[in-house]
């Protein structure tokens, strides 16, 4: 029993021992450092956009309706927005009582515009609502967008509303999607009051579309404390990620610098961006996927570096079977030092994405699934204990660790397998 117990122990420290090696270089080809010019960062900007449709008389929030609790909720929220918060508040449904569809469709409007905060005007301007006219959720979040344009800071959009848009066929999950496709860096966040079914399913979509979080709420508490959370959220130092356009070849790829990318890849494309690596430098690189809309069962991602002739480097992938919301896979690539040390001529890596999605039928695949790449250049390895300088990041040095560990506890386990039978033949 001892003799098993330290076989298994010496075995697992062997895996471990791999394991350590190769781990951090996939988590660190995930970290991107924040790209050049962008060390100081432009005050984060919030839109918060409001239902204020008739269905919002509602009293089914904590004993009252749905708009007295969000209006609680709201001065809760404007107490406590960081001061370096840009932040504006826009409405839906909070001006046209009538039954005229076109005209209730268009009823959204910026009750107090995004920019540096005045408490008091702002809760001035809440306290006037009451609940009024139709659900305009896709006109609305259009509206938001352009609250928000202009400059590099983080902005996000947090709706609130307690039912589905009545204004179709402006799909607000497409206008999401449009939103994302347009590269500004904009997430939408989305809570449900008490919401049913379809009303979810709506909501979870808008938010998925751009990254975001859905929330169904139930209590005014927990509606002020989200909204407080994604307020905060928006203050938090982030990197910002830079909109960016791969091609289908190395050629006239786009040059990057280590940093966090966005782009759109159609279904089973090819993306190709070029990174320059000095000798005795590390490139570290994963590519992201998400899968904003329903996709068949069967995908993957493949993520390559090569050279300007052509030659593969390295590569990583990842590939699944079923529901998912993003799929993602890294490399690194150590570039040897040159045999002159004054020399630092960089070498230009070819980094291509690919991926295998496919839709069912009626779904859109335009725009493409929106990519997150992110890129690092650091100091190569510089002693043996790291993996990449014995090229395990390429599989074969780990390859064979494994079958002279597999080789030895075979030998072992039946080493010991023998000597117990004849001890058991002997008694």
């Amino acid at each position: 029993m001892i003799t098993r117990k330290r076989l298994a122990a010496g075995v697992c420290a062997l895996v471990a021992t791999f394991a350590t090696g190769i781990l951090p270089a996939a988590g660190t080809a995930s970290a991107a450092a924040a790209p050049d010019g962008q060390s100081e960062q432009a005050a984060p900007k919030v839109d918060l956009v409001l239902d204020v449709s008739g269905s919002m008389r509602t009293a089914d929030i904590d004993g009252k309706s749905r708009m007295s609790a969000a209006k609680q909720a709201f001065n809760e929220v404007l107490d406590a927005v960081p001061q370096e918060v840009q932040l504006g508040i826009r409405t839906l449904g909070a001006n046209y009582p009538g039954e005229d569809r076109k005209v209730g469709c268009k009823d959204t409007r910026a009750l107090y515009p995004v920019g540096p905060l005045n408490r008091t005007e702002a809760k001035t301007a809440v306290a006037t609502l009451a609940p009024t006219g139709w659900t305009p959720i896709g006109p609305a979040l259009q509206g938001a967008a352009e609250d928000l344009k202009g400059g590099d800071a983080t902005r996000r959009i947090v709706l609130i509303t307690d039912g589905e848009d009545t204004c179709q066929p402006l799909d607000p999950c497409e206008v999401a999607r449009d939103i994302a496709a347009q590269g500004i860096h904009l997430t939408i966040d989305t809570l449900g009051l008490i919401p049913d079914a379809k009303t979810r399913e709506q909501l979870t979509c808008i938010a998925e579309a751009t990254g975001g979080t859905y929330t169904s709420v139930q209590h005014t508490d927990q509606l002020s404390g989200k909204v407080k959370q994604l307020v905060d959220r928006a203050a938090d130092p982030v990197a910002v990620p830079v909109a960016t356009n791969g091609t289908a070849s190395c050629e006239n790829a786009p040059q990057l610098k280590p940093g966090l990318y966005t782009d759109r890849e159609k279904f089973a494309e090819h993306r190709s961006y070029k990174v320059d690596v000095k000798p005795g430098q590390e490139l570290r690189a994963s590519a992201s996927i998400g899968v904003d809309r329903q996709t068949n069962p069967d995908y993957g991602v493949l993520l390559r570096a090569v050279t300007a002739h052509g030659r593969e480097i390295v590569r990583g992938s990842e590939a699944g079977d079923g529901r998912t919301d993003l799929i993602s896979t890294g490399l690194r690539y150590p570039k040897a030092p040159a045999d002159d040390s004054d020399d630092k001529t960089p070498e230009t890596v070819c980094l291509q994405v690919s991926s295998s999605f496919s839709a069912p039928p009626g779904v859109k695949t335009d725009p493409g699934l929106p990519v997150e790449l992110a890129i690092d250049v650091v100091d190569g390895p510089g002693h043996a204990s790291d993996v990449a300088s014995f090229g395990l990041g390429r599989g074969w040095w780990l390859l064979g660790a494994l079958a002279l560990a597999g080789l030895v506890a075979g030998l072992v386990w039946g080493w010991i397998s023998r000597w117990r039978i004849a001890v058991w033949r002997t008694n």
